[in-house]
């Protein structure tokens, strides 16, 4: 006679927890509502709780920093409506309105980046170029040329020149589907025809309104105001989650269209959706602070270096954007005494940089042509 013994019971998992072992290293997660499941890095915590910190130091000493130096309990009274009137003043609505700005900008340019470089898996995909940053910004001069104020107005006219840049760079990159090698050649193409508007529309306007949009085309958070910062705070709220929710399907394009559509994704469904995610981030960034340059590029690439991911992972990108947008607004503050620099100049000479080492990068890895 014999006799089986059962294995003795393991420790009862939590309700929606995956077998343990099965991702090592990772941290495992399922969601009953909305039905959502995936691994999350210990290593990608690390790095979004640490550049969230690093925001969030920035942000404050944006607010503190100036022309005239406010400590920090001071601000901290002026947010809560007490202190001297004219520190209030100067909160409300100088610092505290620019400073958000930057902290929503660079989340909208850090995640568009991340959107698109994982769509097209290429490190060199980002919104300035591949058009969509130019054609929003040949719309916005277009509005200002006409003599209408910074508002909702203007940012309607980014949103429809960003949405038909990417119309046209999608149909004309069209030929039995898209890939992305063909949707950042003919991006790049449509970026040259929107500038070359854009200069035309320069050249055309009236002086003072020219001026008025030279200024934006740099990049510029001076004189922001909460009117501008709405709507791209809803754009926010909408496209974010969405954004996250296309995940999962963004990863699967990364084994190739025909693995991507042998797994069950819909591969030029999941391309538009994270076109219009990413369009619509872009829209709403450029038309609240300008084409400010290269933070969709340089973001993405921090952010996957530093969390060590085989794509650019969207909330450390956008905290990486938001970090680099406040950090050079600041530095733009203090590099030229008396004198503010625009932020665009300041991100533009640190992402010159990055756009050179990736294309080096490119090339010793044989992808750079």
């Amino acid at each position: 006679m014999t006799t089986e013994l059962a294995p003795a019971p393991g420790p009862e998992r939590p309700a929606g927890a995956m077998p343990p072992g099965r991702f090592p290293g990772r941290l495992a997660y399922r969601l009953a509502v909305p039905p959502v499941s995936g691994v999350l890095s210990p290593r990608l915590l690390g790095v979004c709780a640490v550049l969230a910190a690093g925001t969030f130091a920035v942000f404050w000493v944006g607010i503190s920093v100036g022309d005239i130096s406010l400590p920090l309990p001071d601000v901290l009274r002026a947010l809560a409506g007490a202190g001297d009137p004219g520190t209030r003043l100067i909160v409300h609505e100088l610092r505290l309105p620019r400073a958000v700005a930057g902290l929503l900008v660079g989340i909208a340019f850090g995640v568009s980046g991340a959107l698109l470089q994982t769509m097209t898996l290429n490190p060199l995909a980002s919104p300035d170029m591949m058009g969509i940053t130019q054609g929003a910004g040949t719309a916005v001069v277009a509005s200002i040329v006409l003599g209408w104020d910074f508002g909702p107005g203007t940012q309607f006219m980014g949103l429809l020149g960003a949405l038909t840049a990417a119309v046209l760079v999608y149909v004309l990159a069209w030929k039995r589907g898209t890939t992305g090698y063909r949707i950042v050649l003919v991006g790049v193409g449509v970026a040259w025809i929107c500038t070359s508007a854009t200069d035309y529309l320069m050249a055309h306007g009236r002086q003072f309104e020219a001026q008025a949009a030279l200024g934006w085309l740099v990049g510029n958070l001076n004189g922001r105001t909460w009117q501008q910062i709405g709507p791209l705070a809803l754009t926010l709220a909408v496209l974010l989650p969405a954004a996250l929710l296309l995940g999962r399907q963004m990863r699967t394009l990364q084994l190739g269209d025909d693995v991507a559509r042998g797994l069950g994704t819909r591969v030029q469904t999941v391309r538009i959706a994270v076109l219009v995610c990413a369009v619509g981030l872009v829209a709403f960034g450029t038309a609240t602070a300008g084409p400010v340059a290269f933070v969709a590029l340089a973001a993405p690439q921090i952010a996957q270096r530093l969390a060590g991911t085989a794509f650019p992972p969207p909330v450390a990108s956008g905290l990486a954007g938001a970090f680099v947008v406040l950090v050079s607004d600041l530095a733009a503050r203090k590099l030229t005494p008396g004198t503010e620099l625009p932020v665009g100049i300041v991100t533009g000479a640190l992402g010159a940089p990055v756009l050179l080492w990736l294309l080096v990068r490119a090339n010793r890895a044989g992808s750079g042509g």
